[in-house]
């Protein structure tokens, strides 16, 4: 958390030092057009994966996973070549319940110890329009691979603020969506206190690495 107060702070510096104008600030635009081809690789501190799990039909639990990295290569003008590899780190889950997280590792929930790493590789990319569309490919989790599809919106592309590895302040080509879809997790071998379909939602920042 302090490295991410830490990068915040520093890309505000150089705007606040120049005394520049909001409207002088990049923002992002609404259109996938405008995102330039490259690779593209997921910055950790600007996404979310977030797991809804229905409490037993009375609730949703809110479980969030902080460990997460990816690479996408991107091609406006030919959304058929577009591809994405996703990973995340199962272990990394986190709650507000005291404890419950080293539970939810075990041998009876996630078993981490066996499957440390979720995945996502794409296999299609379809646009509905200028910020809508589908990503579909295949989902493992606890070691078990299925298709899955994600209902993707584009948030914004375009010039902005981010950091390099070093935490310094740059600008790069920058891609924003946030995506869902939900899963069965009996089809991935979860225990009988998980029936109802799990609603995944994500949030992911990708920057220019090319």
């Amino acid at each position: 958390m302090i490295r991410v107060a830490l990068l915040c702070a520093l890309c505000a510096a150089p705007v606040a030092a120049q005394e520049v104008q909001p409207q002088d600030i990049p923002q992002g635009q609404k259109d996938y057009h405008a995102a330039e081809a490259g690779t593209y690789k997921l910055d950790p501190y600007h996404s979310a994966v977030i797991a809804r799990v229905p409490h037993m039909g009375f609730s949703y639990s809110v479980f969030r996973f902080d460990a997460v990295s990816g690479a996408l290569t991107w091609n406006p003008d030919d959304p058929a070549a577009m591809r994405l590899t996703a990973e995340v780190q199962v272990g990394s889950i986190s709650t507000p319940v005291e404890g419950f997280a080293e539970v939810l590792k075990g041998a009876e929930y996630l078993n981490t110890a066996a499957n440390p790493v979720a995945s996502f590789v794409s296999d299609s990319f379809v646009p509905e329009s200028d910020t809508r569309g589908t990503v579909s490919g295949q989902l493992t989790l606890m070691g078990r691979t299925h298709p899955a599809s994600f209902a993707v919106e584009l948030v914004g592309v375009g010039k902005g603020f981010t950091g390099d590895e070093n935490g310094n302040p740059v600008i790069r080509n920058l891609i924003g969506v946030h995506a869902e879809t939900q899963i069965d997790p009996q089809a991935y071998g979860m225990n009988a206190f998980f029936t109802a379909p799990i609603p995944v939602v994500i949030d992911a920042e990708f920057a220019r690495s090319d």
